[in-house]
């Protein structure tokens, strides 16, 4: 372990690996941490979560492996890269599909998040002033191909984007819905699957309880206070 860390940075990341438990490093956002942390939530996996913002240059970016976060700390092993990190605890409790061909639908959608929440994230750190309109505008031809591939499931009925349980990429899914919503409270009136399904989720304990902590209504969407 670098010997550059602080010993605050030291102890939290050794304490982690101590006792066990999951370690989320992340920024004081929702960001790109918030499907992680509705994982965790709603499947009672306990976790610690470390604010790596006030040292992030000098105890934390040179020890991740892209020098950036989100990462999770996993016993001996450590994973940067959201949709990574996602994958890797679908695997490991039951969030990835019933078989390969789930698992494959599963990866698609997941991907078609990414490739929307890269627009959205473009808007929000580039353009937010003289963008907001156009992908406002764009928005319902973004959600389109969703709405028809949870039609297609029966999500509006079950919760689930893929097959008969709850993936990974649903709360990737929920949250990319949830930030699109903030930006644009109308988007789902014209997709009554997705607006179903979104419900079903805002509704589960799990989802509800960590939504209503403090630390999650102070917490921001994006770290320029744009949303």
């Amino acid at each position: 372990m670098s010997t550059r860390q602080s010993p605050r940075a030291l102890s939290l990341w050794a304490w982690g690996c101590k006792m066990g438990k999951y370690q989320l490093i992340y920024f004081n956002v929702r960001g790109r941490g918030e499907a992680i942390r509705l994982l965790f939530s709603d499947n009672g996996i306990a976790y610690e979560e470390i604010n790596c913002g006030e040292n992030w240059q000098k105890d934390w970016k040179h020890q991740m492996q892209f020098g950036q976060v989100p990462a999770l700390r996993d016993n001996d092993l450590q994973l940067v890269q959201t949709n990574a990190i996602l994958r890797h605890l679908g695997r490991k409790h039951g969030l990835y599909g019933s078989n390969d061909e789930e698992a494959s639908l599963i990866d698609m959608i997941n991907d078609g998040i990414e490739d929307l929440r890269v627009k959205y994230l473009t808007m929000i750190y580039k353009n937010y002033e003289n963008g907001k309109d156009a992908y406002i505008a764009d928005l319902p031809a973004q959600l389109q191909p969703f709405e028809k591939l949870l039609a297609e499931n029966g999500a509006d009925k079950s919760g689930f984007c893929v097959g008969s349980k709850r993936s990974f990429a649903d709360y990737n899914l929920f949250d990319l819905l949830d930030i699109n919503l903030v930006l644009h409270p109308k988007c789902l009136e014209e997709f009554p699957v997705l607006d179903s399904y979104y419900k079903l989720l805002l509704a589960r304990p799990g989802i509800g309880d960590h939504r209503e902590s403090e630390s999650f209504k102070q917490m921001p969407i994006n770290g320029n206070g744009k949303q």
